[in-house]
């Protein structure tokens, strides 16, 4: 098969690595990748956002199959125009991807279907929103209802912090169209879990799931960023009762719901639950794997990933083998000094040869070929810059081993977080959407 993977993070890094080891991949190209996937496959400079030129290379490579990483260019149709031209698309149509563009269409869709979600209301002026923070005086969460690079959820602990988060969505246009509609949402507590089911628009393969960490600094302190660590601990975080409960009350009904709305969901859905004392609840969909999530989830996979993404594509995901290993493991992010506000880049990454303890991997990010091309030394190119993830029987030798890996790595200014999947963190783990 000749597999085009749409994306450049460590995320996509991660489908890249797993998708390499399939024996069924002729050859394998990533738009636009970054000097981690250029190690596996042949990087095209194409942004994700450019749907032509998507289109247009995946006809030339004569792609078997498009593996769709960010959500961006999932909202705006692209799997939509790839699945015209009769190209296997692994991620979900413009119609389907609504679950993560509009946060007033998921919250819906899961009233009208009875799936366990927050109390909320969907606002478009001030005045609506003032009666509904009035009525509810306790903490709220405020939300851009569109895609906002995952900066369009605010925390808010009171009722005044709740007007000026309103306030700007919807007059300062801080999240610009995102925000036009503001969604309102009670405020749950437990730990948070993100959920993946692979789908194929009627069918769902066994669930796994990951727990990240949003904040900045150990203790889950400082500002929230797009990810800066997360674990897998099999069988303790994801037990067998919560399984099943989370498929039969929630995916089970949004994949039915969407197929009586003619949109069937084909790809993965990711779902960020929060364990509340009364059960699992749904805080957000997302259409796509997760990030830093997908890079402790690929190594748990045993079936093969184009076997699977394929029959999710083709709708006959009923006929696939989907295996997931008993296994452990912990992504630790390093990041660039300043992120997530400003940073600079362009600093030489020494350290990335494997030379520390088995079973660990490192993930690109953020980082580009340095001058020499391929073979020269990675240099920093974003503000999340590398994933380290180390594996084990057990969730501490995983820590170990990952914390021992990135010890040994370096660029000017690293940071990251100590205490990613530490035993008296892992309850903790928070999202904040």
């Amino acid at each position: 098969m000749n597999v085009l993977i749409v994306g450049s993070g460590a995320r996509e890094h991660a489908l890249a690595w797993r998708i390499n080891q399939s024996p069924n991949l002729t050859r394998l190209w990533v738009a636009a990748g970054n000097a981690g996937t250029a190690e596996l496959a042949e990087n095209l400079d194409i942004r994700s956002s450019d749907l032509d030129a998507l289109v247009a290379a995946a006809l030339e490579i004569s792609a078997d199959l498009v593996v769709v990483g960010p959500e961006a260019p999932l909202a705006l149709g692209l799997a939509d125009r790839l699945i015209d031209l009769g190209v296997p698309v692994f991620g979900p149509t413009k119609a389907a991807a609504q679950l993560e563009a509009s946060k007033s269409f998921a919250l819906d869709l899961m009233r009208d279907a009875g799936v366990p979600c927050p109390d909320f209301a969907s606002v478009w002026e001030e005045a609506s929103a003032e009666a509904y923070i009035n009525s509810h005086p306790g903490p709220l969460v405020v939300k851009a209802d569109g895609l906002a690079a995952g900066k369009g959820v605010i925390l808010c602990e009171d009722s005044g912090q709740a007007r000026a988060a309103v306030k700007l969505c919807l007059s300062e246009r801080a999240f610009g169209e995102a925000g036009d509609t503001v969604v309102l949402e009670e405020y749950l507590s437990g730990p948070e879990v993100s959920v993946f089911a692979f789908c194929d628009g009627e069918n769902i393969a066994p669930l796994v799931a990951a727990c990240d960490y949003k904040r900045l600094e150990d203790g889950n302190q400082g500002p929230n960023t797009g990810g800066m660590g997360s674990f897998v601990a099999q069988p303790e975080m994801w037990t067998p009762r919560l399984e099943s409960e989370v498929e039969e009350t929630i995916m089970k009904p949004v994949l039915r719901a969407m197929a009586e709305r003619c949109s069937p969901y084909k790809g993965v859905l990711y779902a960020g639950l929060m364990l509340t004392d009364t059960g699992p609840k749904v805080l957000e969909f997302n259409c796509r794997l997760g990030d830093p999530e997908t890079q402790v989830v690929m190594p748990l996979l045993a079936s093969d990933p184009l076997d699977l993404m394929l029959a999710c594509a083709e709708g006959n995901l009923d006929r696939a083998s989907v295996r997931w290993e008993s296994k452990n493991y912990v992504g630790v992010v390093m990041v660039s000094d300043g992120y997530p506000g400003d940073y600079e880049t362009g600093f030489e990454i020494t350290g990335l040869e494997k030379d520390g303890p088995g079973d660990t991997m490192v993930f690109h990010a953020g980082t580009k070929l340095g001058a020499g091309g391929l073979g020269s030394p990675a240099v920093t190119a974003g503000g999340r810059v590398l994933t380290v993830v180390g594996g084990g029987d057990n969730i501490e030798q995983a820590r170990q081993r990952a914390y021992s890996r990135l010890e040994r790595i370096n660029f000017q200014g690293a940071r990251w977080r100590r205490d990613i999947g530490a035993a008296a963190n892992q309850g903790a783990a928070r999202t904040a959407g």
